[in-house]
């Protein structure tokens, strides 16, 4: 169904949520499905968004798997007016806007500290991109946490890939994918379990948290915690919404997004290093499942793959497909993050 049929149908059903006055506005969450961020940071900050910004604005809040619109899409309904904020999953909306993926090249941040200075460098070159482009304003990019293996058949190493299918969730991790000889295969989160559980992949990549609450180790047998992504989203604002504010408002509630990106930044930390453990059946697991998953610790071949990752795949083939659609993108990178790279 295309963007503007499903626009149609959700203001008719009632979920294109009505604005009283100016003190409602209509937000997108991540989907519930993906788990403990959105429940216990996210979730609650919204809830009481009038104490949380400091501003007379209460949040119209609904989870994104429950809206019927695809996280794809994202961008384009920001940039509709349907919704006035949203929490973007930024992998899946690049296929709009190919320079968000500078943020998160496969072996650009390989820890929480890395990513953080990638953001902090990179953030106004996608902001000022998603104004021009969709009518956004970028609050904030914040992670689920480093991506790691998980598979169904016996792996040692990530040359055990070959021949096998991987869910992947952007371009730029399905390059690294082929390379290494796998066979990437694009799902939305909400499919995979099912997927795995039918034989449709053989491995799939995301969050140890995020996996734990969907059941991921039920029907996977191996997990690899290596980083290939910190897969980062963030807090779009359709840009009239921002201008409308006051600049003492826009101060306000640009402190409150900040706030709430740090806090998701400590707590996605927090739950990786629990994650794991849960997944494998180590304790303390505080935060998930136990299951009895088997730990492959990553081979130093596999931490060399991934650190070379950058300059050898990811950056390259980002380079191709972002400077088509923006001319600055890759020299904006080279400019910001790529400063400090060996290039």
């Amino acid at each position: 169904m295309k963007l503007n049929h499903i626009l149609s149908a959700i203001a008719l059903c009632g979920l294109a949520l009505p604005a009283t006055a100016e003190t409602t506005m209509r937000v997108m969450g991540q989907p519930a499905a993906t788990g403990l961020i959105q429940k216990n940071v996210e979730g609650p900050f919204f809830a009481d968004f009038a104490a949380s910004t400091g501003l007379d604005i209460k949040a119209e809040f609904q989870p994104a798997d429950v809206t019927g619109i695809k996280d794809t899409e994202q961008l384009r309904v920001l940039k509709s007016g349907l919704f006035d904020i949203i929490s973007l999953r930024l992998s899946q909306v690049s296929r709009d806007e190919p320079t968000i993926l500078g943020l998160d090249l496969v072996g650009l941040n390989p820890d929480y500290e890395s990513g953080k200075k990638t953001v902090a460098a990179f953030k106004p070159v996608v902001d000022a991109r998603l104004q021009e482009q969709f009518n956004t304003k970028l609050l904030g990019v914040w992670p689920f946490g480093p991506q790691v293996l998980f598979c169904k058949p016996e792996i040692s190493s990530l040359a055990d890939l070959k021949g096998l299918k991987v869910r992947v969730y952007d371009q730029n991790l399905a390059n690294f994918v082929s390379l290494v000889g796998g066979t990437p295969v694009p799902l939305s989160f909400g499919d995979v379990q099912q997927s795995l559980a039918r034989g449709v992949v053989d491995c799939a990549i995301t969050g140890p948290s995020s996996a734990n609450s969907a059941g991921w180790p039920e029907v996977t047998s191996y997990m690899m915690p290596i980083a290939f992504q910190l897969a980062m989203n963030g807090y779009g604002m359709n840009l009239d919404k921002w201008n409308a504010l006051s600049s003492e408002d826009q101060g306000k509630m640009q402190a409150a997004f900040d706030t709430l990106t740090d806090d998701i930044w400590a707590y996605s930390e927090e739950l990786f290093v629990d994650a794991v453990k849960c997944n494998v059946g180590q304790q303390p697991c505080e935060t998930g499942t136990l299951y009895d998953l088997t730990l492959v610790e990553a081979t130093e071949a596999d931490k060399a793959l991934i650190g070379t990752a950058v300059t050898d795949v990811s950056f390259p083939a980002w380079k191709e497909i972002c400077d088509a659609t923006n001319p600055a993108c890759s020299s904006s990178w080279m400019e910001t993050v790529g400063v400090d790279k060996d290039f």
